[in-house]
């Protein structure tokens, strides 16, 4: 199988101190690819500091003015433009939508999906006058099959897929490509941050959002490893094609799917709601 070095020099990779987003540098750098990895702790990138071309990048996306710095000072050690950017980072919050200040899900829109919008339009920008480049946006199956009580993710990641449908018809015939990569559950610790920015007491007032949670943490600790992620995504940058890759269990990247297209949606909803016990 050719490397993926032949086709993509450089790399900037959002989110990559933990998760999927610590898996896709992992497996572009043991490809021979040069990464520019971020986070927002300087302090959490040491561990692939020390691998070779490896480049740690400090940024926030709660920060919009400095991230667009940040990816614009990278960009120009890495020669005006990536060959590669992957927008992963981003975080969960476990909540019911009214049960939690409204800031709160404003400032995870911002984040995830406003200033991940302006990410990407720089990095287009640089590749469009190239006329070469891939941009990888880390939605989620969750834009196929939004989950219960994370109400802020859900839109962020739906908005996320929608930007890059747009953009794949916008590079059409260009040679710039565009990947709405929806990622199901994997084992990455996602679960154990997602109570953090919201009150933990939540889960104590309704029975149903009690059960919802047991349900989604379950599905996380019995899902595969991050890895299987990063294969998934390097043998879709292989192709050279732009499109939607879903990644996940046989249930989550296919029935679930094939659910959503076929199925009126009162069986969709019936079907959530007994699986994450709402009824």
């Amino acid at each position: 199988m050719p490397s993926l070095s032949t086709l993509y020099r450089t790399a900037f990779v959002t989110g990559v101190s933990t998760g999927l987003g610590r898996a896709f540098a992992e497996m572009l750098l043991t490809d021979g690819v040069q990464v520019w990895g971020t986070s927002r702790d300087a302090i959490r990138l040491a561990p692939l500091a020390e691998r070779i071309g490896f480049v740690a990048v400090v940024l926030d996306l709660e920060k919009p003015d400095d991230a667009a710095a940040a990816y614009a000072s990278a960009a120009a050690e890495a020669g005006g433009a990536f060959d590669l950017v992957i927008n992963s980072a981003g975080y969960g919050v476990f909540a019911p939508f009214a049960d939690i200040d409204c800031a709160v899900w404003q400032a995870q829109l911002n984040a995830m999906l406003s200033t991940t919008i302006r990410l990407t339009h720089l990095a287009l920008g640089g590749m469009m006058k190239k006329n070469r480049g891939c941009i990888v946006n880390v939605a989620s199956l969750a834009t196929d099959f939004p989950l219960p009580y994370m109400s802020g993710y859900n839109v962020a990641k739906a908005g996320l897929s929608a930007l890059t449908e747009s953009l794949i018809f916008e590079t059409r015939g260009t040679g710039v490509t565009m990947i709405d990569f929806r990622p199901g559950d994997f084992r990455t610790g996602f679960n154990a941050s997602m109570l953090g920015k919201a009150a933990s007491g939540t889960l104590g007032k309704d029975a149903r959002v009690a059960r919802a949670w047991q349900m989604l943490e379950k599905n996380l600790n019995a899902a595969p490893p991050p890895n299987d992620a990063a294969r998934g995504l390097r043998k879709a940058l292989l192709r050279q094609r732009s499109g939607t890759v879903r990644c996940g269990s046989f249930f989550q990247a296919h029935l679930a799917p094939f659910l959503v297209r076929f199925a009126p949606a009162w069986l969709r909803r019936a079907v959530m709601a007994r699986y994450f016990g709402a009824n």
